[in-house]
């Protein structure tokens, strides 16, 4: 199948093509870049490198500087590849996307035209057994982007029955979510669970064997102890609060998410910062919400999905959502953990 091009405001253009990189192919590659609506000069945050994908799509559109984020060590290759290319337009900063605000403005920067988040694990990830990610692939239990914390090893041979269940509830919605977890805590008392080989075993002598053409047992546990172990949905939270912060009047955030979950914190984001009913703090006083105007309007009221093309070259896409928003001059709300449902982190 030949490669996509499509042609953005002022001339330029973007190969999707072109931005494959390691076997990874950014979703949404084109639809990211006419959202972000890239000017010339303008500076703008890419919040989960990753490959590089939007990063280099992003630099051969338009005559912008980009600052990448990742907290992936593998993420810095592709990074100092791109350096060696587009030079200073590139500044790569080591670090989560929750951070951002400190990490970009160490870099110099006080506001960006523009902010990118391509939401979960990376096909790289997913690809490499050795990073535990995958149910697919044998290796160790790991599932960190990067080399600190708590590894799904860890939660998986440390927690209590019902803490693992309700990671596996809330952040997986596997309804034997509390079977799975009995299963394990009986598992692990003869010897520690170490691979992802170990917990799939586990998981299939609960659920049953996987099917044909049906999704796998272990998908959902193995999602859930993911997000669990890199703080996904609170990153997320604190990533959007941070683009509203250092975003100017005018410029545009731009989120691809691939569930449900994830999509649920940004809509519900964009709809209280809009001002379509606005989640307020319950430590605000009631009438707080007189003195708050929009400091979003969303660009797009329904999510922007892949088409048939892309979902065939790329089944990654199928599940994709993108959301955009252009900042107003309203200051900025400020995080609020309340707002997003989010539980307390331990």
């Amino acid at each position: 199948m030949m490669a996509k091009r499509s042609t953005l405001e002022g001339g330029s253009s973007v190969d999707a093509g072109s931005n494959t990189v390691g076997g990874h192919i950014p979703v949404l590659l084109l639809e990211v870049i006419q959202h972000l609506n890239l000017k010339p000069g303008g500076i703008y945050v890419d919040a989960t490198f990753g490959a590089g994908g939007y990063t280099r799509a992003l630099l051969e559109a338009e005559d912008v500087s980009v600052i990448a984020i990742d907290r992936d060590t593998q993420a810095l290759k592709a990074a100092d590849a791109l350096k060696a290319e587009f030079g200073e337009r590139l500044t790569f900063c080591a670090g989560r996307f929750g951070e951002m605000v400190e990490l970009v403005r160490a870099t110099g920067c006080a506001h960006v035209d523009g902010v990118v988040f391509d939401i979960g694990v990376s096909s790289m990830q997913i690809d490499d057994g050795e990073r535990g990610f995958s149910f697919q692939a044998d290796g160790p239990l790991d599932m960190r982007m990067s080399s600190a914390g708590r590894s799904a090893a860890d939660l998986v041979n440390e927690l209590t029955e019902s803490e693992l269940a309700f990671i596996f509830k809330f952040y997986g919605e596997e309804r034997r979510a509390r079977a799975i977890a009995r299963r394990i805590l009986d598992a692990r008392e003869a010897a520690p669970i170490a691979t992802t080989g170990d917990l799939v075993a586990i998981i299939v002598s609960v659920l049953g064997k996987p099917l044909p053409h049906k999704k796998h047992p272990a998908t959902r546990v193995f999602q859930a102890l993911r997000i669990a172990v890199n703080e996904e949905l609170h990153e997320l939270a604190y990533g959007l609060s941070g683009a509203e912060e250092l975003l100017a009047p005018g410029g545009r955030l731009v989120v691809v998410d691939f569930h449900s979950l994830e999509d649920r914190i940004v809509k519900r984001f964009l709809r209280a910062r809009s001002g379509q009913n606005p989640n307020i703090s319950r430590h605000l006083p009631e009438d707080v919400s007189n003195f708050i105007k929009p400091s979003f309007q969303i660009i797009n009221r329904r999510p922007v999905i892949p088409g048939i093309e892309e979902i065939e070259s790329n089944p990654r896409a199928r599940s994709a959502r993108l959301r955009a928003a252009t900042r107003l001059d309203a200051e900025p709300w400020g995080f609020d953990g309340d707002e997003f449902g989010l539980p307390e982190l331990s």
